[in-house]
């Protein structure tokens, strides 16, 4: 099968992944399936294994080179192991990125994506840039009636994170509350979108790129604002004093340093974007109980969630194919934002 593998690290990420004839994945254990990728969703995550930013974490001897990347993938199911029950050949799935055992006491409490045993194709295993790849019954879902491979890949990994985010800040919001979302991009449109069918607040959108502000406009942000550097002063003129809640989707680049600024007395900051590091007095803490806490990809049953509103067509991927073939200008266009929403790759 034809696959893109990645070979080295490199921070100034002038490395390509290389386009290669490599073996199918095999069935080697009853619980397993092998998936026929329809699409894989380009992640903010796979330049920063390329840029080696996982490689401490993941991969501290660079043993596991050369793997195929790939963690946001939808597709059918092609075979499955002599325990499978739930799929059969045929079947259009979309596959949770990370592979639970089950059996820990993080799965059985519902928090899958803690697992002790968890496994994540594309970060450090092969993943879906790929005709095939491989992972565990217990990640696939199956697809609603009429909806497609392609439509929903990167829901996988972006649709969940965001929508795990939103959830966090549908919580904290009530009519007239205020969200800041710094980034509409591959998460921040899908964020955006859950946000208004889940939170009676409003939300303010912020982006430097003209049609990523569109897109924005389009889903129904309530401000939009092209994250100039009087930022803070306009987010706290048009809340009254300081957001309630902001998700930061960037989360480096010097936004990590911006976004806690935006709150007012009492806000929380969810961070999802990753890279940077964040500088805060103490004395911001204790004076205007400010709170700061992460959010990772969602869990399971959020993604069974965020499938019923994409299927009821709440929640839509703005999203731009390429064959996988030309995957390195597809990491290079989104390396330079030129596009908006999410990079697609069809095998």
């Amino acid at each position: 099968m034809k696959a893109a593998r990645l070979y080295e690290y490199d921070p100034a990420m002038n490395v390509e992944l290389k386009i290669e004839d490599v073996a199918p994945p095999e069935i080697t254990g009853p619980n397993e399936v092998v998936v026929k990728v329809g699409a894989a969703g380009l992640c903010r995550t796979d330049l920063h294994i390329i840029e080696g930013v996982w490689k401490d974490i993941m991969d501290g001897e660079g043993t596991l080179l050369p793997y195929i990347m790939g963690h946001e993938n939808a597709g059918w199911i092609e075979d499955v192991g002599s325990a499978v029950t739930s799929v059969k050949p045929g079947d259009a799935v979309i596959v949770h990125p990370h592979r639970s055992c089950g059996i820990c006491l993080n799965c059985r409490y519902g928090h899958d994506m803690y697992c002790d045993h968890g496994l994540f194709p594309g970060l450090g295993l092969d993943g879906g840039f790929a005709e095939y790849f491989k992972t565990s019954e217990s990640s696939v879902i199956k697809l609603n009636t009429g909806i497609t491979p392609l439509e929903v890949a990167p829901m996988a990994d972006a649709g969940i994170t965001a929508y795990r985010a939103a959830k966090k800040a549908a919580k904290l919001t009530y009519p007239g509350a205020w969200t800041v979302l710094l980034g509409i991009g591959g998460l921040g449109h899908i964020a955006l979108q859950c946000l208004k069918h889940m939170s009676g607040g409003r939300v303010i959108a912020v982006d430097r790129e003209p049609a990523a502000q569109v897109l924005a406009k389009e889903l129904g942000a309530d401000v939009v604002l092209d994250g100039g550097p009087d930022l803070i002063e306009q987010v706290k003129e048009v809340t009254g004093g300081g957001a309630h809640v902001v998700i930061d989707f960037v989360g480096e680049l010097g936004v990590e340093n911006i976004c806690w600024k935006l709150l007012r007395q009492g806000g929380e900051l969810i961070v999802v974007g990753y890279g940077g590091k964040i500088e805060i007095p103490t004395l911001e803490f204790v004076v205007n109980e400010i709170k700061i806490g992460g959010s990772l990809v969602g869990d399971y049953i959020e993604l069974v969630e965020l499938m019923e509103l994409n299927a009821d067509g709440k929640v839509k991927m703005h999203q731009t194919e390429y064959k996988l073939a030309n995957i390195n200008q597809a990491i290079d266009d989104f390396k330079h934002r030129r596009f908006t929403g999410r990079g697609v790759i069809v095998p």
